[in-house]
């Protein structure tokens, strides 16, 4: 079970070799986050990522600062601020999701059918068992 494990996170750093420049994988954690919630706060945005607040506020300037992220006064309170990815960070995660993408179709095309088909009932069984447990905030 261990050298399964191993390798399916093999799989997936093949994947993330992809390279998330010029984030570092927590900013990348970060934008994935505010891809899927938008308009959160930035106590929300740290219990997506498990973090804590004043390390996600520094993590937010450095987005802010290569213009991936925006700070939006918020509805719900003067105190607050609603964070949201600009169009820069939006067009970066798209382009970065497309040649991910890419690097995966062209390893698939080069598996066999029956390599293809084992491997989709696999991925269907783990993804529907991950759902049933309800996996940590962040992790996906």
């Amino acid at each position: 079970m261990a050298s399964l494990a191993e390798l399916f996170e093999a799989v997936l750093e093949s994947v993330r070799d992809v390279s998330p420049r010029p984030l570092s994988v927590s900013q990348l954690r970060a934008v994935v986050a505010l891809d899927r919630h938008d308009g959160v706060n930035l106590r929300e945005l740290a219990e997506q990522l498990d973090s804590t607040p004043p390390l996600v506020s520094r993590l937010c300037d450095r987005l802010e600062a290569v213009g991936f992220l925006e700070r939006l006064p918020s509805a719900r309170s003067r105190r607050e601020l609603t964070l949201r990815l600009s169009d820069r960070g939006r067009a970066y995660l798209r382009d970065l999701r497309a040649r991910r993408r890419e690097r995966v179709q062209t390893l698939l095309a080069k598996m066999s059918p029956a390599g293809r088909a084992a491997l989709s009932a696999g991925l269907r069984e783990y993804r529907d068992l991950a759902d049933a447990d309800g996996d940590p905030p962040g992790t996906r």
